[in-house]
């Protein structure tokens, strides 16, 4: 493990730390004038390595690599929206409401929206055991169960 006073230019497991804004402009400047990447890296105080990786990031005109985001800053505000008019309903029907204004993201990414925003997420622990069409049926078999009985209770007494 190598690290250095508080220069910014020091590495520690293998990892650079970010440069500066002076580094940043001295490294362009120099670049710009043809000198080297050894000797802008001892002009600038930092290492050969981020020299390259920040010039090199400087030519392709991006700043970091990956994945881009599904939502736009206004599909999140209607979220925030969203979430602030229910703050009690689950991450479920939060996501269904979310997706019938016009969004198409997994319910993870609402999920995970919500809490980069600051929100708490309920995810329903255990799901409903019964759905309206079984809850219908249980419901008219304990009826003809009970009536059932009834009718077996009232031949009893009577004999």
């Amino acid at each position: 493990m190598v690290s250095q006073s508080s220069s910014v230019g020091y590495t520690i497991m293998g990892k650079t730390a970010e440069l500066t804004v002076v580094q940043k402009t001295t490294i362009d400047t120099l670049h710009k004038e043809g000198k080297t990447q050894k000797v802008i890296a001892k002009e600038a105080g930092c290492s050969q390595s981020s020299v390259s990786k920040h010039i090199n990031r400087e030519a392709k005109g991006r700043k970091r690599c990956g994945r881009e985001k599904c939502t736009s800053n206004r599909d999140n505000r209607a979220l925030e929206r969203i979430v602030k008019q229910n703050p009690f309903k689950n991450v479920g029907e939060i996501h269904k409401e979310w997706t019938a204004a016009g969004v198409s993201a997994s319910r993870t990414t609402t999920q995970r929206r919500m809490q980069d925003m600051g929100f708490s997420c309920r995810i329903p622990c255990v799901k409903p055991l019964l759905n309206n069409r079984q809850h219908q049926k249980r419901l008219a078999s304990k009826r003809t169960g009970l009536l059932l009985r009834r009718e077996e209770r009232h031949t009893i007494h009577v004999a």
